[in-house]
């Protein structure tokens, strides 16, 4: 994995990543998330995913463009982190069987 840059290493970030390690199940991450972030900003992360899921699986660009309603300046985006990120989305991918 790379390294994370020293921007988002601050101590109020650092606070938040530990706030969501300590999220127990399911309903405690809806209730928790709903509350810290707006609709538009859960739904934006639930699209990314999914792009991230279809990039592993080599779908086409024009074809996730299509299912997500994503641009395909954003896809290209979350392509280059799954490819030359820090490592998250393959992590997280590996790790749920999905890569």
């Amino acid at each position: 994995m790379k390294t994370i840059e020293k921007e988002l290493k601050t101590k109020n970030v650092r606070e938040v990543y530990k706030v969501i390690l300590a999220l127990k199940d399911m309903e405690e991450c809806e209730i928790f998330f709903r509350d810290i972030l707006t609709f538009e900003e859960i739904e934006e992360m639930a699209r990314r995913w999914q792009v991230a899921k279809m990039l592993a699986k080599k779908i086409p660009f024009k074809d996730i463009e299509r299912k997500t309603k994503m641009s395909s300046t954003t896809i290209a985006r979350i392509n280059y982190w799954l490819h030359h990120g820090t490592g998250g989305y393959k992590l997280l991918l590996k790790r749920l069987g999905l890569m």
